[in-house]
């Protein structure tokens, strides 16, 4: 395999696999042998639905604003900030009036984002 083939660029809207999370919410994963990425789009008020599954997450917001929902608590973030979501713990996101784009992080890779599709897979 070409090295080539390990860069890719956070921008390019073909790059990557393609998932519909819910109505405004979209994902291109990147996946490796021990982590994924996954750069989420989320449309103005947009939400994804409230989900949780064994692997660890991270999360960072790179465009936007909106609302991380965790466990019990929903608290507001802004670009630049990031969190750390345990396996299992219930969780979502509502975008701000601007919409929002974050970046997740999960290790292991989630096995049902190895395919494109819709929905978040684990509920």
């Amino acid at each position: 395999m070409s090295q080539k083939d390990e860069f890719h660029n956070i921008d390019d809207a073909s790059d990557g696999l393609f998932r519909e999370l819910a109505a405004g919410v979209t994902t291109r994963i990147f996946s490796g042998e021990q982590a994924m990425l996954s750069v989420v789009t989320l449309a103005p008020h947009a939400q994804g639905t409230l989900h949780h599954h064994p692997e660890e997450q991270w999360g960072v917001l790179l465009d936007g604003s909106a609302i991380r929902v965790q466990g019990d608590e929903e608290i507001a973030v802004k670009k630049g900030d990031f969190w750390r979501t345990p396996g299992n713990v219930p969780h979502t996101m509502r975008a701000g009036p601007d919409g929002a784009r974050a970046l997740d992080i999960f290790s292991p890779p989630r096995p049902e984002y190895k395919k494109a599709g819709s929905g978040f897979g684990t509920t």
